[in-house]
């Protein structure tokens, strides 16, 4: 652990991560889907994502994510960050091209994690485009190289997009359940520390109160981002690895590197 990290987290008296109690996420999927549905309508009603097109389906590309970019740079997680992983969601492209250009090494997944490779390596030092453009997914497959989870370097931190996200850290995705499998894939590699940072930037609408339903696959942010400000969670999790138990055959043989893993087991 870095010395300016361990002091970032003693400052916030982060925890121990935690176990969550076992669950079946069959049972918890309908609940998840019913808030997805209802940040999705009342982001649509609030006009309060980027046009073209509905954002039901999707990471929702929110008005303000340059700003939330802003925002997250503005702290000592990101200012001592010199590897970042990061969704490939419209969203976030403001905080990818920011890492690039601010000469920090990035990994953003292949979409869907359709390769045995997952992840593609943009090193901001020998990029043939700029990173604005190696930010969007066909930049980072034209400028970048496809590598496994094994070949990252340790990550100091990891940025999400989210449907829904509480302060506690409890997030919710769009339902493909991709982005818990990155972070699974980190973990079973070794390239999460327990003081790297799981982030995600949002809409202020997508923050929300209430409890969050969740298993125990399911990671928590450390760290809720918006266009006006930063939230601390206070209750960490994330998983040790893959949790083959919560795959189904059809899940494993859809993802390339997880079938790989499979066969090798």
């Amino acid at each position: 652990m870095s010395p300016e990290l361990a002091s970032l987290f003693k400052s916030r008296r982060c925890g121990q991560l935690t176990t969550q109690p076992e669950q079946d996420p069959r049972a918890i999927e309908p609940a998840k889907q019913n808030v997805r549905d209802r940040i999705w309508a009342l982001l649509e009603r609030e006009g309060a994502t980027k046009p073209p097109g509905r954002v039901v389906g999707k990471i929702p590309n929110f008005l303000g994510a340059e700003a939330a970019a802003d925002q997250l740079a503005a702290l000592p997680a990101w200012e001592v960050a010199r590897v970042v992983k990061a969704n490939p969601d419209k969203a976030q492209r403001p905080v990818r091209a920011r890492a690039l250009t601010e000469g920090k090494m990035l990994y953003t997944a292949v979409p869907r994690l359709a390769d045995e490779l997952p992840f593609y390596l943009l090193d901001p030092d020998h990029l043939s485009i700029s990173p604005w453009e190696a930010a969007t997914k066909e930049g980072a497959a034209k400028a970048g190289r496809k590598v496994a989870a094994a070949e990252l370097p340790s990550v100091d931190l990891v940025v999400c997009g989210s449907m829904a996200v509480s302060r506690q850290g409890v997030r919710i995705g769009k339902g493909g359940g991709f982005s818990d499998l990155e972070v699974a894939f980190l973990a079973e590699a070794g390239v999460i520390r327990p003081d790297t940072v799981l982030t995600t930037t949002v809409h202020p609408l997508q923050v929300v109160n209430e409890p969050l339903p969740e298993t125990i696959h399911d990671f928590r942010v450390d760290l809720i981002v918006t266009p006006h400000k930063a939230i601390w969670c206070t209750e960490p999790h994330r998983p040790p690895g893959i949790l083959w138990e919560h795959l189904d055959q059809d899940k494993i043989a859809t993802v390339p590197a997880l079938a790989a893993l499979a066969a090798g087991r």
